[in-house]
């Protein structure tokens, strides 16, 4: 029998839980609207690709705040797909260099106005003001 403490009201009262609840939401919400086989970091490290081609594989890792084994894996999915083309950093020959490729910047464009759906999914019971205030938070409880 349940206890009274792991019902949904009083796991609630946690932050943890409640983010934990919201990331499968999310997560849920992104594979019925946007896809199955590009996750939402594959797509937004193609957006900062979008906005800083050229930009080395470390930075990219520090801009989506994962480790170098992660972006190490995350990259090399994205050449392998052809979405993005990889090579030696001019500057520095113990890294790499990242570029859209065209197919990566088609995939981007097609993908974009379904992630805008997803967020538009995501915050459709709150007000523009309720919103702005959980991302303003969010960004607060992560910095």
């Amino acid at each position: 029998m349940p206890n009274k403490h792991d019902t949904p009201e009083a796991l609630s009262k946690f932050t943890g839980s409640l983010v934990r609840r919201a990331q499968q939401r999310h997560v849920a919400v992104w594979l019925s609207e946007v896809s199955a086989e590009i996750t939402s970091v594959q797509y937004a490290a193609l957006e900062i690709l979008q906005k800083t081609p050229g930009i080395n594989q470390r930075q990219l890792g520090d801009e989506l705040d994962v480790d170098r084994s992660t972006i190490a894996d995350l990259t090399a999915r994205l050449v392998r797909n052809g979405l993005v083309e990889r090579s030696d950093d001019p500057g520095d020959k113990r890294s790499y260099v990242l570029f859209l490729t065209a197919a990566g910047k088609k995939q981007l464009a097609a993908l974009r106005p379904r992630v805008e759906e997803v967020e538009r999914i995501l915050t459709a019971r709150l007000t523009p003001r309720q919103s702005a205030e959980l991302k303003r938070l969010l960004s607060a409880l992560l910095a």
